[in-house]
């Protein structure tokens, strides 16, 4: 008898069942369906539990909101990603139809696009370690200026940028001055350099895509290519077939012809340069 009560004793509880939804809804606390994502801080939810929770929010304001503050971090977003295939998504934007903005042009879609994919291998395919180690970054690229600006409109979502603008620029050139008076810098610290400063330059303004930015910055600058060629060789490379992205191209140009490299989309629970 005693035996027995030992071993029933020795018994130990059994494990609670394991939770079968480990990544509910933050709503609803169902499973996610129809995922969606907040363009800036990334969190998921139900499409319709977003868009309803948007819609609240909206009549409890006397005027139409532009943004919306996520439900889980208070990060400020203005809009909802959601319809993702593998190779395309849609967006719903807060208060605004941004599709029907007339600065909001083809090229732009496509340059908010690439923040939401891996571009693989291009940094290798537009030479980056060769820019830095030739050191061409001593080199004035004229075609900056009006790259930045509209990438900054495309990240952003906004029209009027050219202060955020100039400012990126000036912090280049004073990083392209000061490395002219070096006594030939080495090629590692020059690219570190290059990525912290641009880094804490952007980061108040493009919070949790600045990382993304610096990137798509070195790759742009290392390409050595215009803004419609850059724009024509990263849309080869990642398989993306998309017409006239650049308002200046000819009706007669040539079709990209590839062999599809499918693009994942980039999402993380945090801000995407782990600050």
């Amino acid at each position: 008898m005693a035996e027995a009560e030992s071993l029933t004793g020795s018994s130990p509880d059994p494990d609670p069942d394991p939770d079968p939804n480990p990544n509910p809804c933050p709503i609803c606390l169902a499973p996610v369906t129809q995922e969606s994502y907040l363009d800036q801080c990334f969190h998921k939810f139900c499409y319709n539990c977003i868009i309803r929770w948007t819609n609240t929010v909206a009549r409890k304001q006397s005027r139409a909101p532009s943004s919306l503050n996520c439900p889980l971090c208070k990060t400020e977003n203005s809009s909802i990603i959601y319809g993702y295939d593998g190779t395309s998504f849609q967006q719903h934007y807060v208060g605004k139809n941004m599709g029907n903005s007339e600065f909001f042009s083809e090229a732009h879609r496509y340059r908010l696009k690439c923040y939401y994919t891996e571009p693989g291998n291009i940094a290798d395919k537009l030479h980056v370690s060769r820019y830095w180690k030739s050191r061409k970054y001593l080199q004035q690229n004229r075609f900056l200026p009006d790259w930045l600006r509209r990438e900054i409109q495309a990240v952003m979502q906004e029209e009027d940028v050219d202060i955020i603008m100039h400012h990126i620029l000036g912090v280049i050139e004073s990083l392209r001055s000061d490395w002219l008076k070096t006594s030939r810098p080495s090629t590692e610290m020059v690219q570190e350099e290059f990525r912290m400063v641009l880094s804490e330059a952007a980061r108040p303004f493009l919070t949790g895509r600045t990382e993304k930015f610096v990137n798509e910055l070195e790759l742009f600058l290392a390409s050595g290519l215009n803004i419609d060629a850059f724009d024509k060789a990263y849309a080869k490379h990642l398989g993306w077939k998309i017409p006239k992205i650049s308002e200046n191209n000819d009706d007669d140009d040539e079709p990209i012809e590839h062999t599809c490299a499918l693009p994942y989309l980039y999402i993380l629970d945090e801000e995407s340069d782990g600050s």
